[in-house]
C-alpha cells in the first residue's frame, strides 16, 4: 500500500536549504521514496495560511519505507538543519478512502 509524506515547512533561517535541496532526494530514492511534487507555489484556497514556504508531497511503497528514511543516519544531520532552520509539519497518510465511498481507493 502506498504511503505519502507531506510535508510543511516554513523557513526562518535558509541556511540549510541548498544542501538539504540537492542531497535529500538521493535519500529518499534509497528508501524508495519519489518526490511528487515540491514546491514554493503554494496559494491558500481555504482555511488559515500558516506561511509556509515550500509544500512537499513524496511516494514511499509502505510506512516501513518512510520511518527508515526519517531514521536514517545519513538523514539525520539534514533533519537537524531543516528543523533549526524552519517551523516544520511531517504528515504521513495512506492511501485509504476513510468514507469508503471511492471505487477506486480501498476503503480506510
Amino acid at each position: 500500500m502506498a504511503v505519502y509524506l507531506i510535508a510543511e515547512i516554513k523557513v526562518t533561517d535558509d541556511t540549510w536549504v541548498p544542501d538539504y535541496a540537492a542531497n535529500v532526494h538521493l535519500l529518499v530514492e534509497k528508501h524508495g521514496g519519489k518526490y511528487l511534487s515540491r514546491s514554493a507555489n503554494i496559494k491558500v484556497l481555504e482555511g488559515e495560511d500558516r506561511g509556509n514556504t515550500f509544500i512537499a508531497i513524496l511516494q514511499f511503497p509502505d510506512a516501513a519505507s518512510v520511518e527508515a528514511f526519517v531514521t536514517d543516519p545519513d538523514y539525520a544531520p539534514h533533519g537537524k538543519a531543516r528543523q533549526a532552520g524552519a517551523i516544520n509539519s511531517f504528515q504521513l497518510i495512506d492511501d485509504t478512502d476513510a468514507a469508503g465511498t471511492i471505487p477506486y481507493l480501498t476503503a480506510g
